[in-house]
């Protein structure tokens, strides 16, 4: 498929993330990709000669232009073919997609807001999608692991899913992998504070614990696997005690979260009775029960044998009876960047410059 000889792409919220794909992109040994526009929440910076690669921090933060989003879209509808690169977690941004689809623009976000949360934009995205507007967004399920390709082949192609099923943050497989192991001493609230200290968690780990996170990218799987799931309906279960969910400071439930380790304690033990192990998971069951749920797993399961903050999914189908399973790194801004740039190279290698 012919690529054009250069694709145009304005980003929004170059924090980490967003840093790291930019520095990937201007990195290519062929330069495909110009970024011609980027904008974080204070300033903007409009460059149809493209950024430079080494300065582009200090003249955005330097720059004198307020951050205008509207003036941003507009700027890269009038230089297509461009793909518009939300970095952004918001629900508003996100909640714009449609618009700017019909503007032409292509789409290649990690952003899970627009693919998870209400389904009548969800649906409005989807219906968008055309040659014309391409979206792309591997990125919010498992980084940058070809989960979401994987599951669009498998459907493509006629397949039947019986079940998805994985553990899908970085976070509760490193809590739970560490936690559930014979040889892991440390209690769970000890395990929680080594987590956040390693930066394995947010800044308030009950962000991580509630697995609200984890149930929008069980929801985007299952939208895309036929599903109607919502966020309101989904089962999803909330690790953290009850009584210290509305405990006012992350530090004050650190403070009281070892009171509850005999509570967790218990579970392992429990766990460890049956020769298995804990691990939080999220499940898809197109006749069933999908739901968000800490779960106990033999250990000769794929699941048992996770290591360090890894994810793993299975994918069950009338074809693959023996799950297909990937897993690996499924956080993290190298590998997040890489699951954009992937999608943006779908991009340019699918838009022909007459349908630019």
């Amino acid at each position: 498929m012919t690529v054009s000889s250069h694709f145009n792409v304005a980003v929004i919220g170059p924090g980490l993330v967003g840093s790291e794909f930019i520095a990937q992109i201007t990195s290519c040994k062929k330069p495909i990709f110009k970024v011609i526009g980027l904008a974080n929440s204070r300033r903007m910076l409009l460059c149809p000669s493209g950024l430079s690669a080494g300065s582009w921090k200090k003249e955005l933060e330097s720059s004198s232009t307020q951050a205008d989003l509207p003036k941003l879209i507009e700027y890269a509808a009038s230089h297509k073919p461009c793909v518009v690169v939300d970095c952004t977690s918001s629900d508003a941004v996100a909640e714009q997609y449609p618009e700017w689809m019909q503007k032409g623009l292509h789409i290649v976000t990690p952003n899970k807001k627009g693919f998870s949360g209400d389904y009548a934009l969800w649906k409005k995205i989807r219906d968008a999608h055309s040659p014309r507007s391409l979206v792309y967004h591997e990125s919010t399920v498992g980084a940058g692991l070809p989960i979401l390709s994987t599951l669009d082949d498998l459907i493509a192609t006629g397949d039947e899913i019986v079940r998805i099923e994985g553990i899908f943050s970085g976070t509760l497989s490193y809590l739970f992998n560490n936690f559930s192991s014979k040889e892991w001493t440390d209690t769970f609230s000890k395990t929680v504070s080594v987590a956040k200290e390693l930066g394995y968690t947010e800044p308030d780990p009950r962000d991580d614990l509630n697995g609200m996170d984890f149930a929008r990218k069980v929801v985007i799987l299952g939208r895309l696997a036929g599903l109607s799931l919502d966020l309101k309906t989904l089962s999803v279960e909330n690790v953290v005690p009850e009584e210290l969910r509305g405990v006012p400071t992350p530090a004050e439930f650190l403070e009281k979260l070892p009171s509850y380790d005999s509570h967790f304690d218990s579970l392992k033990k429990d766990a460890q009775k049956s020769n298995g192990v804990l691990r939080y998971v999220g499940v898809i069951d197109p006749k069933g029960e999908s739901s968000v749920k800490l779960k106990r797993y033999p250990l000769d399961h794929p699941f048992a044998s996770l290591t360090g903050s890894d994810n793993i999914i299975a994918f069950t189908t009338k074809r693959f009876p023996s799950p297909l399973i990937i897993q690996g790194a499924g956080a993290g801004a190298a590998v997040t960047a890489f699951g954009m740039f992937s999608d943006l190279l779908k991009i340019a290698r699918s838009v022909t410059p007459a349908s630019a």
